[in-house]
């Protein structure tokens, strides 16, 4: 029995941050069969840690994420909603891992020990060719990246090239926030040609969505606020909306090369949301991962069907994403940004300063060496 120790940062409920716990006597984990075991290098902070932890995944939450206060009472039971199940606790969360393969478990070549890797978050049944059938995600069904190490299956270690030029902090961005952005923009299609409107384009996945659309030859137009813009520009991004303006729509429709949009990538939802759907092209494609003003939104059913919409949800990763997410990376083509990293220890002043949303990019926490 391993009785080897490691820090490591404990969600013990659903709450406030009073339910994060930091220590430096968490088991360290030992691989079985088939995994591998990863030393942290940095890992990614993202919505999904945090709306895990207050419990907004609830259907009884109407809020955005950001006014979400009530923060755990309403969420003893169905604390994940529509994910797989509840999760147990306590529960070490991080999905967005960059790290180094430090030891291996039987049935796994002992070269692959020293390998630079990004974590796949999403585990699957092993020999399963359904997309959807994925067994649970890192920091919530299984142990993450708040922490020094984490093990997984040998097929979520995704090498990192060694002609690689992003630094470790760069890397853990990708498996949440590039993977969702490179998920919606596969589901919805996105090629040579398209108008792409990107919500929410300062943040982590906002900020992914704009650089890959624009690198499969899409157009793209990005709303953020005014102060963001220059830097959402250098991103990739054609065109800018002001967040703020009164009328989203017709500030959209004059953009870029003006017209109409043959997809909208949304990771705000809210009230805004039948504008969205008011500028789409006839046959136009509606991708959703987020919704941080608001999930509840009016929706007339005759503009659906009469414009011929179709609409994506999207949560768990084809296929194929993270290593077409990969290829980018490993190519030097994306440039993912960290706004700031943090200290492992200073997870909740990390949480605070991102749900400010006042940054570009992505927040990084950094376990210590040793």
């Amino acid at each position: 029995m391993n009785t080897e120790k490691m820090h490591a940062v404990y969600l013990k409920g659903h709450g406030g941050f009073n339910q994060l716990e930091y220590t430096d006597q968490a088991a360290k984990p030992t691989p079985k069969t088939d995994e591998v075991l990863v030393r942290v290098l940095a890992c990614g902070m993202n919505n999904t840690d945090i709306n895990t932890r207050t419990g907004w995944y609830n259907p009884s939450v109407e809020s955005g994420t950001a006014d979400w206060m009530d923060a755990g009472e309403k969420t003893e039971s169905n604390g994940m909603g529509g994910w797989s199940g509840d999760i147990s606790f306590p529960r070490i969360q991080g999905m967005d891992v960059c790290g180094v393969i430090e030891a291996v478990g039987d049935g796994i070549v002992p070269e692959r020990i020293g390998q630079r890797v990004v974590c796949d978050p999403y585990l699957h049944a092993s020999g399963s060719e359904n997309i959807l059938d994925s067994l649970g995600l890192l920091g919530a069904e299984f142990d993450g990246g708040f922490a020094q190490y984490l093990c997984l299956p040998t097929v979520n270690a995704l090498p990192v090239a060694q002609e690689c030029r992003l630094k470790d902090s760069q890397l853990s961005t990708l498996p949440c926030s590039g993977g969702t952005a490179m998920n919606m923009l596969l589901l919805a299609g996105v090629g040579q040609g398209d108008r792409l409107l990107v919500t929410g384009a300062s943040g982590g996945v906002g900020s992914f969505l704009v650089q890959i659309g624009s690198l499969l030859g899409a157009e793209v137009t990005a709303v953020a606020s005014r102060d963001k813009h220059a830097q959402v520009m250098e991103l990739g991004a054609s065109s800018t909306i002001d967040r703020h303006v009164s009328d989203l729509a017709t500030a959209a429709l004059s953009a870029g090369s003006g017209g109409g949009y043959s997809v909208v990538a949304d990771v705000v939802g809210g009230e805004a949301f039948p504008e969205y759907l008011d500028m789409l092209n006839r046959g136009g494609r509606y991708v959703v991962a987020g919704a941080i003003a608001g999930p509840m939104v009016q929706l007339d059913l005759r503009t659906l069907y009469l414009k011929n919409l179709s609409f994506f949800g999207s949560t768990i990763y084809s296929r194929e994403t993270m290593p077409r997410l990969m290829e980018f990376a490993n190519g030097n083509q994306l440039v993912p940004v960290v706004h700031q990293e943090y200290d492992l220890r200073e997870i909740c002043k990390a949480q605070e300063v991102f749900l400010k949303k006042k940054h570009v990019g992505n927040l990084v926490l950094i376990p210590p060496t040793g």
